[in-house]
This record gives structure tokens, sequence and C-alpha cells, in this order.
């Protein structure tokens, strides 16, 4: 096994500009739902980090509830195009208040695939919230509301984002430097 220091390029959003923004959604998504009740749907396992530290900062009721969705195979950095629902839902939405909280939007696929399930769910609003928009690499329209951060195609991992299924514990957005990793990997 290698560190995340063996294939980090640089560090993109460092821990202190990370929280710092996240406050920040939290505080704009209590102003935008005040009088209202709101449940998040993360979408694991990515967003988990994410969610936990923006919903300290959401100030008016809130519950959670989490969704896993595929399209990605282990150790690949694009999606196949077959999205499946892994794990579903426990609450009924319909009627409520629903921010899906995502940590990075890509081609948007993904994404499109887990609103147009939720939307036939009869939610009173669906939204997104993710912390990184790969705006650069949508292939589908994807109506974001809250974004954390938009950034260039570079291949990210931390703070939620695996590489290879680890280093989501890193409080910060790095950049993976590919040849390292290649090299790496080419070793084992």
């Amino acid at each position: 096994m290698y560190s995340y220091q063996d294939v980090l390029a640089e560090v993109l959003i460092d821990e202190t500009t990370l929280q710092k923004r996240v406050k920040e959604l939290g505080e704009e998504i209590s102003r935008d739902y005040q009088n209202e009740d709101i449940v998040f749907i993360c979408i694991l396992r990515g967003g988990v980090v994410f969610l936990i530290d923006l919903m300290r900062h959401v100030t008016v009721p809130n519950q959670i509830e989490f969704m896993a969705v595929s399209s990605y195979g282990v150790g690949t950095r694009k999606s196949n195009g077959e999205v499946r629902i892994t794990y579903d839902l426990n609450t009924n939405i319909e009627g409520r208040n629903v921010i899906i909280v995502e940590d990075i939007v890509d081609s948007g696929n993904t994404l499109n695939a887990v609103i147009q399930v939720l939307s036939t769910r009869n939610p009173k609003s669906l939204c997104i919230c993710t912390l990184l928009d790969k705006e650069d690499r949508r292939e589908v329209e994807i109506p974001i509301r809250y974004c954390g951060f938009v950034i260039p195609d570079k291949f990210v991992y931390g703070y939620g984002l695996d590489l290879d299924d680890y280093f989501r514990n890193l409080p910060f957005i790095g950049v993976v430097d590919l040849e390292k990793l290649e090299k790496i990997k080419g070793k084992k």
C-alpha cells in the first residue's frame, strides 16, 4: 500500500478553505429554508464527510437519508454509464423539501438518474448541493443550487472522495499525480 503523499500532485483546496465554504453553504441553506424542514439525501460513500460538516451549520430542522448509487468500477476514474441504485431510502419523501448532497458532480449522468428516480416520489422540492463541480466534464444538464467549488478536470481525492477506496479521511482535496500512481501500481 502507498501513502497519500506518494501520489499527491498538489493540494487543490486546503482544510481551512473547505471548512469556511461548507459553513457558508450551511448558512445559505438555513436562510433559504427558514420555517421549513429538510431531508438531506446523501449519496454514499463520498458525500458523507461533506454532509456531516454541512449539517453542523444548518439551523433549520433536518433529517438525513442515504442512497448508494454506482456507475464506477473499483479502480477506475470514468463512469461506465450504467447507473445502479445499490441502497435506497428508508424514508418517504413525498411532500418534503429534499436536498441531494453529493461530493462531486462530473458528467452528471449518475446524478441525473438519481433526480429522475426521486422526482417520481413527489417531493415538495428537490435540489442539489455539491461540494465540487467539474462543469467542464458535464454531459447532462444538472440543476445545482448549492455549490462549494467549481474545479478543473483533475482527478481529486480526500475529504470523502476516494482513491481506490482509500484516503477519504484527508481533511483537504488533493490532486492525484497520475504518473506517480501508474508507476506505483506498475510495481505491484
